[in-house]
């Protein structure tokens, strides 16, 4: 089988590479890749994977690659992902995400192939969510309360309508918060670790800054979700869309908690206005009970060693 991963060298994208290699060795994993990506996510499987340059906004090289890779399954993964970014640039979230999207797709129609394309959806697409409506089921309105959210929606309606109006076979997932080694410094639970290795080598004064620690978020490890990714890839029905999640939810505080209890440092917490964002989502709160009985997937990792190989992770780093 041949398996085309976007955003290859990305978080949850090397964690996927890393899977695939590891437990399904009749797998070939290709990527796609920019000439300014970095690879230090993939450095440790570069000799196992074939990598072939392409642009999500560039629809000929798009082209090019899939006429060279002829994937018999794609996951599509390449995406602006920081929330905050999205209204910084919300043009270029919308034309990575959405339009993007849509280059991979007319690529695929044009080339006539048919692989079955993961779509990665985020739980960020319900947005707004009152409280008779949780937790979240696949059927919530989708509210969404950041341009990012909105570029979500619109690459998880894209995938819907690509399918009824052609036929390609999308599996749509609406990932809840995932977090683990190689996350992006920018990510909440990252970026609280980073803080806290810093602080234990002496290199940053022993002060947490944090945003909004009253946000309720579902979190999952990432390993856990790049299995489940490979499940709905291989057991989902085509058109339709799972929630994947924990199933359970947590205060950003609690988790800045644990990762605290991790570390000797004696630290002070203190909000940073800059990171308050416009509009927040209150909480986020998964109900996988559809992906579950499909696919009998539930997380095997414990948040706790989710944090400790984090923290470790950037113990190395900084």
């Amino acid at each position: 089988m041949r398996v085309l991963i976007t955003g290859i060298t990305g978080f949850a994208g090397s964690h996927l590479a890393d899977y695939l290699l590891a437990e399904h060795p009749g797998v070939r994993v290709f990527g796609l890749v920019r000439w300014r990506s970095r690879m230090d996510n993939i450095a440790q499987i570069r000799d196992k994977i074939e990598l072939h340059e392409a642009d999500l906004k560039d629809i000929i090289s798009l082209k090019k690659a899939l006429a060279e890779i002829k994937p018999d399954r794609i996951f599509h993964l390449a995406a602006q992902s920081f929330v905050p970014a999205s209204w910084k640039l919300p043009v270029e979230t919308f034309a990575i995400n959405a339009l993007g999207q849509i280059n991979l797709f007319e690529a695929v129609l044009s080339l006539k192939l048919d692989p079955r394309i993961q779509i990665a959806g985020s739980s960020e697409e319900y947005g707004h969510v009152n409280p008779d409506e949780v937790p979240m089921k696949e059927t919530n309105p989708l509210r969404p309360l950041s341009p990012y959210a909105v570029s979500k929606v619109a690459q998880d309606l894209l995938a819907y309508q690509y399918f009824m109006s052609y036929g390609i076979k999308t599996v749509r997932t609406r990932g809840f918060n995932h977090t683990g080694p190689r996350r992006g410094d920018v990510f909440v639970t990252s970026n609280f670790a980073k803080q806290i290795a810093e602080i234990e080598k002496g290199k940053k004064k022993p002060v947490i800054h944090v945003g909004n620690l009253e946000a309720k978020r579902d979190f999952t490890d990432v390993r856990d979700m790049v299995r489940a990714y490979w499940l709905a890839a291989d057991k989902g029905e085509a058109g339709e869309v799972y929630n994947i999640g924990s199933g359970k939810t947590m205060a950003m505080k609690d988790m800045l908690d644990i990762l605290l209890s991790l570390s000797k440092a004696k630290v002070k917490v203190q909000v940073d206005p800059a990171r308050l964002r416009p509009s927040d989502v209150p909480i986020l709160y998964s109900d996988c009970r559809k992906f579950v009985s499909l696919t009998k997937w539930k997380p095997r990792i414990p948040l706790e060693k989710t944090f400790k190989d984090l923290l470790d992770y950037w113990r190395e780093r900084v």
